[in-house]
């Protein structure tokens, strides 16, 4: 049996008639007239229309754009959207000197988060260009233990993010 190629078109018995915009390795992704995007298998039941025999890719648009959106994030400087927990947006962070003679420093604790996640993504950043360095695999695991140790010094202020999958984390203890 040959694959029908991306731009065919059918007439599927129960969703009418439409056009193959995607082909994986077991189903056909088809935009249907009246039902819109479904998935049938490869040896489904249709009247073709029209075929297209192009080369037949067997990866889905979305796996190439999940595999693109990993490589990004894994190799550019670029970094995720990262939101301060709701009660702490707007306000402010003070630093109390001791002798109360001196003035108190205020800083707006969203520009402060914003330097914590800056630190973060550019852990993350080294913690890359570490693993893909020509350093041996021992010198790799010292380097990776010590960014470690670093993430867990910074946990205290896990208190300021969102979303529990953005904190920090430090080394678990077994």
């Amino acid at each position: 049996m040959k694959l029908l190629g991306i731009g065919s078109r059918i007439n599927h018995s129960e969703y009418g008639k439409g056009v193959i915009t995607n082909v994986t390795s077991q189903h056909y992704w088809v935009t249907f007239i009246d039902k819109g995007l479904e998935t049938i298998d490869l040896d489904s039941e249709f009247d073709i229309i029209e075929a297209a025999y192009d080369d037949v890719d067997t990866i889905s648009f979305y796996d190439v754009e999940t595999s693109l959106v990993n490589i990004l994030k894994k190799w550019s400087d670029v970094s995720e959207v990262v939101t301060i927990a709701d009660k702490y947006k707007g306000g402010t962070l003070i630093l109390q000197p001791a002798d109360e003679n001196l003035k108190a420093y205020e800083l707006p604790i969203d520009k402060f988060f914003h330097k914590i996640t800056m630190v973060r993504d550019r852990l993350r950043v080294m913690e890359q260009r570490i693993n893909s360095s020509d350093l041996d695999e021992q010198q790799k695991v010292d380097l990776q233990q010590y960014v470690t140790r670093i993430y867990g010094s910074l946990t205290s202020f896990n208190v300021l993010f969102k979303s529990d999958s953005q904190k920090f984390i430090g080394q678990r203890s077994k």
